[in-house]
């Protein structure tokens, strides 16, 4: 059996030695992860097949099934993922502010890890790659917990990147979790552990939170919107939805729901129905959808509130764009919504009253990521108001520290009026 106490306390060491590693350290080590993975592209091929056979064997859905397989093309994704990711400079030591509190005595906020991080994840094996590298390059210690479908590809990929990095970092940088009475002992363990990241859905994420005093940062359900304005381009806002909705159907940053203006429902539908259903999306409209698109199956009030993680859409007119962004802020997830209209203010208007980690204008909802936001890739999306907000990438894994440096200055001297702050900024 696991001991996960002794694995969270290797980490917490480990998280100490690995924040004061070098640029050029961390770097070597990514490097060195890349040459493995393709040194062992076949072995993780095999394992992925063997997962993937046992899924389909046991009625995994079908987009569930294309998240959990790797493939050469995924291979090749994350490996140019760490080359992307080395490319970026050290997240850890930048000066973000410096202050003199008087001549001689400095004040400096300087980012630094977060320390060890507990990731509960889905069953995509890709996550476990990009969370690991993430969590190496901004300087953290990580426990990783994948979903049991992906157990065996996940096995094999950890132990390349253990085995890649073990002459450059701490050991016990990194450990995998492999079972829910692992995570109920993670979660326990507030004393090693500095966060909980998990990835999953809303009752899961409420579980994890009500199950542990480590602070929690992550997302629940991806219910995110495109609204067709009654002044978008409206070619342009078939090529925004087809693109939102079906680049990627499984994913947390695809449309849910379409909302649209009730001054263009009619010419909008005739063009976008046709473009969804010939993507093979099944559509879902309410009342006043459905008497433009009689044929057109009914929305009910519980689709609103629903993650299809499919090829499911549900469609509702509006009558006005303070009626979109209430329903957005009603029924969304704080995710990632967003507008196509060619009129600027009203645009201004949706971005700033939409309550979502990302809003976007005239552009896909599949863009909230941490890789397309040039972020180093993300441990997660967070809809969080703390600390980090959207795709979490190298940033929303560092926190700050304060450092000041004297010259043998006491508190009395001040408190006493022999001296006197200067606050100056430089």
């Amino acid at each position: 059996m696991m001991n996960i106490q002794k694995l969270a306390a290797t980490a917490r060491e480990a998280s100490i030695a690995l924040a004061a590693a070098g640029h050029d350290v961390k770097n070597g080590a990514l490097a060195a992860v890349a040459e493995a993975l393709e040194q062992r592209a076949d072995e993780i091929f095999a394992a992925n097949q063997e997962d993937l056979q046992l899924a389909a064997q046991e009625g995994l859905a079908e987009p569930l099934l294309k998240r959990l397989g790797f493939d050469r093309h995924k291979l090749n994704d994350v490996i140019s993922g760490i080359r992307s990711l080395m490319a970026l400079p050290d997240p850890v030591g930048r000066q973000l502010d410096h202050t003199e509190l008087d001549t001689g005595l400095d004040l400096y906020r300087v980012t630094c890890p977060i320390g060890v991080i507990g990731v509960i994840f889905e069953s995509r094996p890709d996550a476990l790659v990009q969370i690991s590298s993430l969590c190496l390059k901004s300087g953290n210690a990580v426990l990783l917990k994948g979903g049991r479908e992906a157990l065996r590809t996940n096995r094999v990929l950890a132990d390349i990147i253990q085995k890649a990095t073990v002459a450059t970092c701490p050991a016990g940088w990194l450990a995998l979790l492999e079972t829910r009475e692992d995570v109920n002992e993670m979660l326990k363990l507030d004393q090693w552990i500095d966060l909980i990241i998990p990835r999953g859905s809303n009752a899961f994420v409420k579980y994890i939170m009500e199950h542990s005093r480590i602070p929690v940062m992550g997302h629940a359900d991806g219910i995110c919107h495109v609204f067709v304005d009654k002044a978008a381009d409206l070619d342009m806002a078939v090529a925004v939805c087809c693109d939102s909705k079906c680049q990627y159907v499984s994913v947390c940053n695809a449309m849910e729901t379409l909302l649209i203006h009730e001054a263009v429902a009619a010419p909008f539908l005739q063009k976008v129905v046709p473009a969804l259903r010939e993507r093979k999306v099944r559509l879902l409209g309410c009342e006043a959808t459905r008497r433009i698109i009689p044929d057109m199956e009914a929305a009910t009030e519980a689709d609103w509130d629903t993650e299809y993680l499919d090829r499911i859409l549900s469609i509702r007119i509006v009558p006005s764009l303070d009626a979109a962004i209430d329903h957005i802020n009603c029924h969304g997830s704080g995710h990632t919504d967003a507008i196509v209209t060619a009129d600027e203010a009203r645009a201004e208007r949706f971005m700033n009253r939409v309550d979502s980690g990302d809003v976007f204008w005239n552009c896909s909802t599949r863009f909230a990521d941490g890789f397309r936001f040039g972020l180093g890739a993300e441990v997660g999306i967070s809809t969080n108001k703390l600390h980090a907000r959207g795709p979490v990438g190298l940033e929303g894994l560092t926190i700050y520290k304060w450092k000041l440096k004297g010259h043998g200055q006491i508190v009395a001297d001040y408190a006493e009026g022999r001296k006197h702050f200067t606050h100056r900024k430089l």
